[in-house]
């Protein structure tokens, strides 16, 4: 038998670690960046791929009737109209004094858009034209994905994935693949918005100043940002909060500003505006113009119909939004959006196409579609799809004016 004086006084306990064996257990790391990226960008996939599937389905429709009636599709999606006023700015510049010509100063188009196709146009082939397309397409993506975020965040993935196919399906969603800036505008509101919702206050504040210069309504992710930061210190004092409310309107406030230094006058951006026919007048001429459409003209052209309806439903879904209570830079966003579009005067045709960006108001709409039978689902969005498939046809091809 061997020695009592080998043996240990006292076992150790059972699971007790060695003293001469390291724990080499590390403790659980942090998701990198790339890591939370790509785990992000698994959950939207159902949504990013429903809305190419869109998007896609219209482009063919629209590519099938272009055949058809023997008509270009590249030159209208991407060098016409507004994309043609942009490409010009990348190319030679913006206008170096007002002067006295109607629609015809390019001081009116923000900067960011026509900014990026000058600089990746020398790390894309094909021509600036090629370069602001392919611009507007990724930033479509981008918009869809911020949009089925704030749409999950707020009602679960359900939702967030019947948002971004309403957006998608839009009839005037087309000029979301166009030389636009309406996708671009949309990503930075979409992420802007979304930022704010998760407390990511700097975040936000950038992306809305990006959006500010983009689009005029740039504004109105800018008063998302800072009224809903301004809010938040009721319960505390927040640097970064205070930070996000001074910043959020810096990218608007720049290039108005650059613009009344160009042409020597303080209120230079609105004389340039005023050029273009577009001044504030509480919405009276959009009254008189969805009067004229559908009450007084016989034979309204069928362009001009789709936008007074749209307009219509959007102050709808406005309300319903509000009656949802949905949470303050949402109602903020839309609504600044919403009183811009509908206040000012100017060209009506384009306003449906304004509005694209204004996402929020779909989401009573997702609501309702989510909580309905598979049946009417799947009705809904065929629905959708058929009208947005025929109205962006006949928008770029049968329509004679912008979209």
């Amino acid at each position: 038998m061997p020695s009592t004086a080998s043996r240990p006084t006292s076992a150790p306990p059972r699971n007790a670690p060695s003293a001469r064996v390291p724990n080499t257990r590390r403790p659980p790391r942090e998701a990198t960046p790339a890591a939370r990226f790509r785990a992000h960008l698994r959950r939207a996939a159902p949504a990013l791929l429903a809305y190419a599937a869109v998007r896609l389905t219209v482009l063919l429709v629209v590519t099938v009737w272009a055949h058809h009636q023997h008509h270009g599709l590249w030159p209208t999606l991407a060098a016409q109209w507004d994309a043609n006023w942009y490409l010009g700015i990348a190319d030679h510049g913006y206008a170096h004094r007002l002067g006295t010509e109607h629609d015809a100063n390019n001081l009116a188009f923000f900067p960011l858009y026509p900014v990026l196709i000058k600089a990746f146009a020398v790390l894309t082939p094909g021509t600036r034209a090629t370069t602001g397309l392919v611009i507007a397409v990724v930033s479509s993506f981008a918009a869809a994905w911020g949009i089925y975020s704030v749409g999950s965040h707020l009602h679960g993935r359900r939702v967030g994935v019947l948002l971004t196919v309403l957006w998608a399906a839009l009839p005037v969603g087309l000029v979301q693949w166009m030389g636009y800036t309406e996708s671009l505008f949309t990503a930075c509101a979409a992420w802007s918005l979304y930022a704010v919702l998760t407390g990511r206050w700097l975040w936000a504040a950038s992306l809305a100043s990006l959006a500010g210069l983009t689009r005029p309504t740039g504004i109105a992710v800018a008063a998302a940002v800072t009224a809903t930061a301004l809010v938040s210190l009721r319960h505390g004092f927040s640097a970064r909060a205070l930070a996000a409310a001074a910043l959020a309107p810096a990218g608007w406030l720049g290039y108005v500003g650059w613009v009344g230094l160009r042409v020597g006058r303080w209120d230079g951006y609105f004389a340039v505006q005023r050029l273009w026919n577009n001044e504030w007048d509480g919405g009276l001429e959009t009254l008189q113009r969805m009067q004229q459409v559908l009450a007084f003209d016989s034979t309204p052209q069928l362009f001009l119909v789709m936008v007074t309806v749209t307009l219509l439903a959007s102050m709808a879904l406005y309300v319903l939004s509000a009656w949802d209570r949905q949470p303050l830079p949402l109602l903020v966003f839309t609504g600044v959006l919403l009183l811009i579009v509908l206040g000012s005067g100017g060209v009506y045709f384009p306003r449906a196409r304004f509005l694209l960006p204004g996402f929020p108001l779909l989401l009573p709409l997702a609501l309702h579609i989510s909580r309905a039978s598979a049946r009417f689902r799947a009705l809904s969005l065929t629905a959708a799809l058929v009208v947005a498939a025929y109205c962006g046809a006949y928008m770029v091809l049968v329509w004679p004016s912008a979209p």
